[in-house]
């Protein structure tokens, strides 16, 4: 026993002799303290830097974004229909099933009118609408257009709720950073990041319904439950409403789709103040504009000019190149769709456009 007590003695003065002889020259490492080995070190901090601006775009917009419950019914083949019991009793009618769905909307007024998809609420006997707090309100379906498939709800809160503020889907660049905001399977309050793979698609050839599309692009993970959700720029304002995903089983597989600030904020206006879509026409078919001969592709070309449209009645020709819309630019038929989807009827379009070799600009009253 007194020999272990001498031992450990020596050790420990050993030990001490070169800590005292050496510690200056060996690694810091080895003689960090707790509170230095948790100091952030400049490449994580300028990390953090850059994910606040997520979550800082998160907190902003996420109070805005709510749960849409709906309940409507099915019809459904008997079960007893050609059986022996329609012998006895006669044919047996349909079956009604009761059917619940979930998406997702946007607060964009604090009195508690809610935008959400068309698709979301189609058919709905009765919809309930879930706030961040937890708060739940029986909604009322103040109008659709379906052709944007979006649609407006009103809720009746006991105090003026948080509502989104709208941003600008034209500063969207491909590669810009965007954040969705939703409900998937019914997980409340979700938040995805990706960025603008592309702007102004459409989406008719594969879902073969008329629509008004110029869809923005994003790789953000967007989910059943979404549809009705916001699509946000890094200040937390809304750019776009998810309503569609790219998929062969019906889940994320690396595209979504979403309405553009731009429609949406005809629709909100309209719906605020008319109680409907107010909508016009240019009266054009068009197709992407071959090569202007430097190489480069700009405008999209009339093929046809409507019969008694506002385009004809400007003096809009077949062959004519449009370039721009009140002074927009316009490479694809999808952009010219959305410049001239958010005109009313009494607008005022300026179109630039080539014919031969002449930059001519027209204006074209919105009429009809």
């Amino acid at each position: 026993m007194v020999w272990v007590v001498i031992l450990s003695l020596l050790m420990g003065a050993v030990g001490g002799w070169l800590f005292s002889r050496f510690g200056e020259s060996m690694p810091k490492a080895l003689f960090q303290t707790t509170e230095d080995s948790v100091a952030t070190p400049p490449a994580a901090r300028k990390r953090l830097a850059f994910e606040s601006d997520f979550i800082n775009a998160a907190a902003v917009a996420s109070p805005s974004v709510v749960h849409v419950r709906t309940r409507s019914y099915v019809e459904e083949v008997n079960p007893y229909r050609g059986s022996i019991i329609e012998f006895f009793f006669g044919p047996q009618p349909n079956v009604r099933r009761p059917v619940e769905a979930t998406g997702s909307g946007v607060v964009v007024a604090r009195d508690g009118y809610i935008v959400t998809n068309n698709h979301v609420v189609a058919n709905a006997r009765a919809i309930e609408v879930t706030l961040t707090d937890g708060q739940s309100y029986r909604a009322q379906l103040v109008g659709t257009d379906p052709l944007t498939d979006l649609a407006m709800l009103k809720v009746t809160p006991k105090a003026p709720i948080p509502a989104i503020e709208l941003g600008h889907s034209d500063s969207l660049q491909v590669g810009s950073w965007v954040l969705a905001v939703g409900n998937p399977f019914n997980l409340q309050n979700t938040v995805t990041a990706g960025i603008v793979s592309a702007t102004a698609r459409t989406l008719n050839h594969q879902t073969n319904r008329p629509s008004l599309e110029a869809f923005i692009q994003i790789d953000a993970a967007v989910n059943p439950g979404n549809s009705g959700g916001a699509l946000v720029d890094l200040q937390g304002q809304l750019v776009g409403i998810n309503t569609a995903i790219a998929s062969p089983t019906g889940s994320f597989t690396g595209y979504a789709f979403s309405i553009p600030e731009t429609l949406v904020r005809k629709f909100i206006n309209d719906m605020l103040v008319y109680g409907k879509v107010r909508r016009t026409q240019l009266g054009v078919q068009v197709t992407e504009a071959n090569s202007n001969g430097r190489g480069e592709v700009r405008g999209v070309q009339v093929v046809r000019v409507l019969p008694n449209s506002n385009a004809e009645a400007a003096g809009v020709l077949e062959g004519d190149v449009i370039v721009s819309v009140n002074g927009k630019s316009i490479d694809t038929p999808s952009q010219l769709t959305e410049r001239v989807g958010i005109a009313a009827p009494g607008d005022t379009v300026v179109l630039a456009l080539r014919r031969g070799g002449n930059l001519l600009q027209l204006q074209v009253p919105m009429v009809k």
